[in-house]
């Protein structure tokens, strides 16, 4: 590494050094010890280990307990999954976004998978007078958004666990804010291929979601229908689920998603 003098420099080194040590662990083709990491990175073992643990404590990397060795962790694969798929997610989902808005006339959305929650990156007004309160750069928590559900119960175990420990706001009187109810929920969304969240964000608000994934086989987002629960009930009904999971399956699709073979595409 490049030495640096002046006031300041411990803390740009510092810096320099975790962004190296990100990199070598996007790029390690599996995982690495810290003795090997070390020499990759020109420094000792106790500063090369004094970052890892700084990076594994955020969820940048992850440690195996059989091994002790280190990779990318979910917060790393995240935001590169961000990079990559943010400026292609808009762009092919457009047509099937549209077709959706159009065949069953409610408001339209796609989100991406954050790790903080889910972004919302497009949406289609319906063609209800009531304007739905959903715009493009909103940030949708996990727990009380059925775009923040069907993202979590895809999402890693690791990942999800870490979620499941955060305190969850209560936005309504019937939002789930305890780990073990909305463990219970993700098991039966990951199930059946979609969620709702009926009352969750907001009273007399529903939305059916159903999950994006890319050509690794992970979460990247998701796309659903958001309307009054008088139009969309807790209990979509099937023609309903039919053209969202089917917008789902042509997206995630475009994005290099292959099913199992054992997939069931209706």
């Amino acid at each position: 590494m490049p030495k640096m003098s002046g006031e300041g420099s411990e803390g740009i080194q510092g810096v320099v050094l975790t962004l190296h040590t990100l990199e070598a662990l996007a790029r390690a083709k599996g995982p690495i010890g810290v003795t090997e990491l070390a020499e990759r990175l020109g420094t000792t073992k106790t500063r090369a280990h004094r970052h890892l643990r700084t990076l594994l404590q955020e969820g940048y990397a992850s440690q195996s307990d059989d091994t002790g060795r280190y990779r990318a962790g979910s917060r790393l694969i995240s935001l590169g999954r961000h990079l990559t798929e943010a400026s292609n997610l808009v762009e092919l989902a457009q047509h099937d976004l549209r077709q959706l808005r159009e065949t069953l006339g409610q408001s339209s959305v796609v989100s991406q998978f954050e790790h903080s929650g889910a972004r919302i990156v497009m949406a289609l007004s319906g063609r209800s007078p009531i304007e739905i309160g959903v715009k493009p750069g909103s940030l949708l928590a996990f727990h009380n958004s059925a775009q923040g559900r069907v993202m979590l119960a895809h999402a890693d175990r690791e990942f999800r666990e870490a979620v499941l420990a955060r305190p969850m706001t209560a936005t309504t009187s019937e939002t789930i804010t305890t780990a073990a109810e909305l463990n219970t929920e993700l098991e039966k969304v990951r199930v059946q291929g979609w969620a709702t969240a009926a009352n969750q964000s907001a009273i007399g608000l529903n939305t059916l979601a159903a999950p994006l994934f890319d050509a690794t086989g992970g979460i990247v987002g998701a796309v659903g229908i958001v309307d009054l629960v008088q139009f969309l009930p807790p209990q979509p009904d099937e023609s309903k689920i039919e053209a969202v999971t089917r917008a789902a399956r042509q997206i995630s699709e475009k994005l290099g998603y292959e099913p199992l073979q054992d997939e069931n595409p209706d």
